[in-house]
């Protein structure tokens, strides 16, 4: 037995971020009624046709879920979705801002006729603040969050070769719902979930914001090397070829002197004997 057997889902998603986490939640158990538009449903059905023919960010988050399509601007498709919902523990979306609760499916429009509900919004910028009716784009938030301006190299930035801004909102969404379904084992009652694109980049941003704490200077664009921890990257070595090393203490380093180098003579240099040292002379070294 799975541990979300006996949990329904009823999911207004599209792209990624939602569908990301109602994947999740179907591969332990859960039953996700997925909800899509008429004329193509979901955006990345087209994006390409490359896993025997169907869509290869489709196929990645929406394995295990049903399907059903449904005009939202029809009365009786609206009257399907609320009786759905008679019977579910959860209610995600992440469609554009506002259109849910133009549709009478916010939190507040529904807890006191589904108290047992779970909802769970995900938006570029949260529900409230000057954003908040603006749509966002992983592209966007990556720029925004200021996780461009450490990816790539000292000439130019670089964004993340997946959509890592849909992939976290997905993530964060995944671990709330489940904290939601154990709060209600103790209360009885579901709760409303407010995810925000941008504030969980915010936090996966915060090693870089941390070190340029009280105005110092941030990390450097670093490449496939580490802004602050060194040796971690790329190194071409004798035959032109090119190695990945990732060393994160002083055993390692030592053993890399030894081993590796094969000058154990470094370990005990005074130049390099600590991380924030070796970083400092990483072109000497």
């Amino acid at each position: 037995m799975r541990p979300l057997e006996g949990i329904t889902v009823v999911a207004l998603e599209h792209v990624i971020a939602g569908p990301f986490c109602t994947r999740q939640l179907a591969d332990l158990g859960a039953r996700v009624i997925k909800i899509e538009r008429p004329g193509g449903g979901d955006p990345t059905r087209a994006y390409d046709d490359r896993v025997n023919g169907l869509a290869s960010h489709f196929v990645w988050t929406n394995r295990s879920k049903e399907s059903i399509t449904l005009d939202l601007k029809q009365p009786k498709g609206l009257e399907v979705v609320f009786t759905l919902l008679q019977g579910a523990d959860v209610l995600l979306q992440n469609l554009a801002p506002g259109a849910t609760e133009r549709m009478g499916f916010s939190y507040e429009q529904l807890k006191d006729r589904y108290p047992q509900l779970i909802v769970c919004d995900i938006s570029g910028y949260g529900s409230d603040g000057p954003y908040r009716d603006k749509k966002a784009y992983d592209l966007l938030i990556q720029a925004e969050s200021g996780l461009l301006s450490v990816s790539g190299s000292e000439d130019a930035p670089a964004k993340a070769g997946c959509s890592i801004v849909d992939i976290s909102a997905g993530m964060y969404a995944f671990s709330n719902i489940l904290a939601a379904i154990i709060r209600r084992q103790k209360t009885g009652t579901g709760c409303r979930i407010d995810i925000s694109m941008l504030e969980t980049m915010a936090e996966w941003m915060s090693f870089p914001l941390y070190y340029a704490y009280d105005g110092a200077e941030p990390p450097a664009r670093a490449g496939a090397a580490h802004a602050t921890i060194y040796p971690y990257g790329p190194f071409t070595i004798g035959d032109g070829s090119t190695v990945m090393l990732g060393l994160q203490n002083e055993r390692e380093w030592a053993i890399f002197c030894d081993q590796v180098l094969q000058q154990p003579e470094l370990k005990t240099d005074s130049r390099f004997s600590s991380n924030t040292k070796r970083s400092e002379l990483r072109h000497e070294l």
